[in-house]
């Protein structure tokens, strides 16, 4: 598993490096966060996170619970975020811990959150709502720009196709505006061998039906933090802020959206580790 998952992030880092085409660049400096507050208005900026594995075992899952409130807080005083997406794997195997992380932390966030369930979440539709509110498939509208979550897993963890019937109502419900993100936790498409994703022909085509889906984001692999396309629509990854395997930092990924319409994406090292594209021999 290790040596598949050097091979996927090296390529990614070259994918990003290239250039993202269209209005979507991919790489920007952590001290735009500060700095975008001088060069222009923003119709959007949101936070979007994955994978804190509350409740794993071995882990220290409270701190970095702390720590990703504390992350995020710190960027919106710093610059405003609209909101916050946890996308997925909110807890480890145990979804009677989902009102927990979600009182003693989500709750603490100086912004509204969502959340959408990953593959270790194990909550089906009535315990999502119980907990959050609403559905584990959802979409909402802010800001004239459309968001679309779509739950991939099961209560048995098993990796699933988003709900085509859900995905197309949703789609068209937007199809008028000029931007729509998708949020799925687990990929529905195998870029490389033996990758931990769900093969859905039918999701992508859906995607590339409606020409204003700009982006899809995705969590689950924890050791990816770029992008991969399907065609030319692009799929990040915002690697993880819990669990015990991944990136060497643990960090999230900063969206922003234009008055232009113009669309920038960014991951943040929140742990600020230094540790980066290490190798052994």
């Amino acid at each position: 598993m290790s040596s598949r998952r050097f091979f996927i992030k090296s390529s990614l880092t070259g994918l990003a490096l290239a250039g993202i085409p269209g209005a979507v660049s991919a790489l920007v400096p952590v001290e735009h966060a500060a700095l975008n507050n001088q060069t222009g208005k923003l119709k959007l900026r949101f936070a979007i996170a994955s994978d804190g594995h509350y409740g794993q075992p071995g882990t220290p899952y409270k701190k970095d619970h702390e720590n990703i409130v504390q992350w995020l807080n710190e960027t919106h005083q710093i610059n405003p975020l609209n909101f916050v997406i946890i996308n997925g794997d909110l807890v480890h195997d145990r979804p009677e811990l989902l009102q927990e992380v979600k009182k003693e932390y989500y709750d603490r966030l100086k912004v509204p959150f969502y959340a959408i369930p990953g593959n270790h979440d194990h909550a089906d539709t009535a315990i999502w709502k119980s907990v959050f509110g609403y559905e584990d498939n959802f979409s909402f509208e802010h800001n004239g720009i459309g968001f679309i979550l779509a739950n991939t897993s099961n209560t048995k963890g098993t990796y699933i196709a988003p709900d085509s019937v859900f995905m197309k109502r949703e789609l068209d419900k937007f199809k008028d505006l000029t931007t729509v993100f998708v949020i799925l936790h687990i990929p529905p498409y195998h870029w490389v061998p033996e990758s931990p994703f769900a093969d859905s022909p039918e999701t992508i085509n859906l995607l590339h039906s409606y020409p204003n889906v700009k982006a899809v984001f995705h969590g689950h692999d924890h050791s990816l933090d770029a992008v991969f396309y399907t065609n030319k629509l692009p799929h990040f990854f915002d690697a993880h802020f819990g669990g015990n395997w991944g990136t060497t930092y643990r960090g999230y990924r900063i969206v922003e959206v234009d008055e232009t319409n113009k669309i920038t994406t960014y991951q943040v090292n929140a742990s600020k580790n230094p540790m980066l594209n290490e190798t052994s021999f």
